[in-house]
C-alpha cells in the first residue's frame, strides 16, 4: 500500500501543494494526512506546534489575508476536511522573485490536498459552498501581538475571488491597502 504524500511546487516561490494518495478497498478508504518525515522538505527542520480547526457556515465567506510577523512567523499547512474552499497565498517577502504575487487552489474533502504556505506569505480563503471545515497545521503558536494582514481586495495584489466576497470580519475589511512596493516590502 503506497500512502506517500506528493509535494508539488506552485508558481509562487516556496508555496507547495501536498497531495495525498488514497488507498481504497471494500471497507472504505485510507490516506496519510501528515508525516513529519515526508514533509521534511517543506518543514525545513521545524515541527508542527499548533493545529486549529475552523468552520464556516455560509458560501462566499472570505477569511483573510492573515500572517504572523517575525519572530512568530509560521509555515501553515491548510486542508479542507468538509466542503470546498478557494485557498489563497500571497507572497509578502520583499526579497522573493514572486513578491506580491498570489496563488490559489481549490481545496476540498475529495481532493485531500493541502496548501503549504511558507513564512512571509499571507493566507486566506473563500468558501465555495456552505458548511466548510478547514484544518490548519502551524509551525508556531499564535501570537496576537505579531498578527498582521493585507486587504483581500488590495489593487497591488489583485486576487481574483471566484464569488463576490461576503461575510468578512471587521478586522479583515479594515486592513490598510499596500500603497507602494516599498511599504509592502516592510510588512512582514
Amino acid at each position: 500500500m503506497d500512502n506517500r504524500l506528493k509535494i508539488t511546487p506552485t508558481p509562487l516561490a516556496g508555496v507547495m501543494v501536498v497531495e495525498t494518495l488514497l488507498h481504497v478497498d471494500e471497507r472504505g478508504h485510507f490516506y496519510r494526512a501528515f508525516c513529519q518525515q515526508e514533509l521534511a522538505p517543506i518543514l525545513d527542520g521545524e515541527r508542527i506546534e499548533q493545529i486549529n480547526l475552523s468552520q464556516t457556515v455560509t458560501a462566499g465567506t472570505l477569511r483573510g489575508m492573515h500572517f504572523q510577523r517575525h519572530p512568530h512567523s509560521e509555515l501553515k499547512l491548510i486542508r479542507c476536511t468538509k466542503g470546498r474552499i478557494w485557498d489563497v497565498a500571497v507572497d509578502l517577502r520583499g526579497d522573493s522573485p514572486t513578491f506580491l504575487q498570489w496563488y490559489a487552489i481549490e481545496l476540498n474533502k475529495d481532493n485531500r490536498c493541502m496548501l503549504a504556505v511558507p513564512k512571509g506569505c499571507a493566507h486566506g480563503f473563500q468558501t465555495l459552498e456552505a458548511d466548510c471545515e478547514i484544518l490548519y497545521l502551524h509551525t508556531a503558536r499564535y501570537n496576537p501581538e505579531s498578527e498582521g494582514g493585507i486587504r483581500f481586495d488590495d489593487p497591488l495584489v489583485s486576487i481574483q475571488w471566484p464569488l463576490p466576497p461576503a461575510y468578512l470580519s471587521e478586522r479583515d475589511r479594515s486592513y490598510p491597502l499596500l500603497e507602494s512596493h516599498k511599504h509592502a516590502r516592510m510588512i512582514v
